[in-house]
């Protein structure tokens, strides 16, 4: 909605935009609550905020400047009809997704800034998300937003989708944007752990960008590939009681096949580029999860060797503790314990509740119950969400009365 009001409005309107949209939004809570929910939820607001998108043209086309390139058509009761409906059509709005996506990059911004602007203005995510998502305080997201939207807002036109010239590294940041979105569905921060509905959303847009001549680049079906390859492992990553479901345990006979084909024929595709990207080795590992018949079976020395290449070319804290994750299955718990403590930045995960859960795990799975508990124990209060905490409880839970001399509490688990 924001995209197709956009287009019509102007970039420089903006924030009428978004009030159109929170109408909508604010409408439907009082409509729905009396008359249920519609039978197409999604149409139903697009021509609510359609409709008074045309109350807002009609009551300040004479003193407010929309779009230039629309400003003409909207002015003339012959064309004015025709150019609404024109703009909200399916064809437009995926044009008017993509446009808004590459007009989001302004090269004025940082790409963080950037990527923050995507997911709060086109993902819907909140402040809180987006800074669980970059490792930041809520209060630096909201001064980059600020600051991109007032810098967007200060822009004639949104971006030409055939402009080549700057196009390249806008779709680096879109990328990491898509990227992120999906990452917040396939394990988030929210509430509800596991949200679909946003990996959904993350693998159509990625789509659309396939689908562009320019935006269909080795990095780009990467991408897709990795997304589809995570994907498919959707239906068990909680079991029937809403718990998380670690990888060892899920049912590989329930992963979508389909999938994994997809994110397979993707993978090949993108390996006609020069350039190797980091989607490229995510997709990669990912791949081979997706391919061992069994966790047993899996080849974790080449999934370490992926996340050294990986560290070379991206390094980051959280590819370090996954990395060490790998290296402790495929090496042993102390060597896990050792990468982990090898880890230069490891400040930076702080708050970051894994960081302590792998700790506790491979303490665990050492024998060293106490310290183990230890770990777990301070991950507790860092919990995102219900469900990684019940998770929580579970491992330490697991270390029992076994505290080899450590004291270690019972805590409750009906939380």
């Amino acid at each position: 909605m924001i995209a197709a009001l956009t287009r019509i409005f102007g970039v420089h309107n903006l924030a009428l935009a978004e009030d159109v949209v929170q109408d909508a939004l604010c409408r439907a809570l009082e409509l729905w609550k009396i008359r249920g929910m519609p039978a197409n939820p999604a149409a139903w607001l697009m021509t609510t905020a359609k409709h008074r998108a045309v109350d807002v043209l009609r009551r300040e086309r004479r003193t407010r400047p929309f779009d230039p390139d629309l400003e003409q058509l909207l002015e003339s009761e012959w064309t004015f009809t025709a150019t609404i409906e024109e703009a909200f059509g399916p064809l437009a709005i995926r044009d008017d997704e993509l446009r808004m996506m590459f007009s989001c990059v302004d090269p004025r911004l940082a790409q963080e800034s950037q990527i923050a602007l995507i997911l709060h203005i086109l993902c819907g995510f909140s402040i809180s998300e987006i800074a669980n998502a970059f490792l930041s305080s809520p209060a630096a997201i909201e001064k980059r937003i600020t600051r991109g939207k007032r810098l967007l807002s200060s822009s004639k036109r949104l971006f030409e989708l055939t402009a080549t010239q700057d196009f390249a590294p806008r779709l680096a940041a879109i990328q990491g944007a898509l990227y992120l979105l999906f990452n917040e569905g396939y394990h988030g921060s929210a509430e509800t752990v596991v949200r679909e509905e946003l990996c959904r959303e993350a693998m159509r847009l990625t789509a659309l960008l396939v689908e562009h001549p320019l935006a269909a680049l080795p990095s780009t079906r990467a991408l897709l590939a990795l997304m589809c390859l995570h994907a498919a492992r959707l239906p068990t990553r909680l079991d029937p009681s809403g718990a998380l479901n670690l990888l060892n345990d899920q049912d590989r006979s329930q992963w979508d096949t389909e999938l994994i084909l997809q994110g397979q024929r993707l993978l090949e595709l993108s390996a006609a580029g020069e350039h190797l990207t980091p989607y490229h080795v995510e997709a990669a590992i990912a791949w081979c999860h997706a391919s061992a018949p069994s966790a047993a079976e899996t080849n974790w020395g080449h999934i370490v060797s992926l996340y050294d290449t990986l560290m070379a070319i991206s390094p980051s804290p959280v590819v370090a503790l996954n990395r060490a994750i790998a290296i402790s299955q495929h090496q042993g718990p102390e060597s896990g314990l050792a990468a982990l403590r090898a880890i230069p930045d490891r400040q930076r995960l702080a708050s970051y509740p894994f960081y302590s859960i792998a700790l506790g795990e491979f303490e665990l799975q050492c024998g060293r119950y106490g310290s183990a508990c230890g770990y777990f124990m301070a991950a507790l209060p860092l919990a995102r969400n219900a469900t990684e905490r019940r998770f929580i409880e579970r491992r330490i839970g697991a270390c029992g009365n076994r505290t080899d001399g450590a004291y270690c509490p019972n805590v409750s688990h009906d939380g």
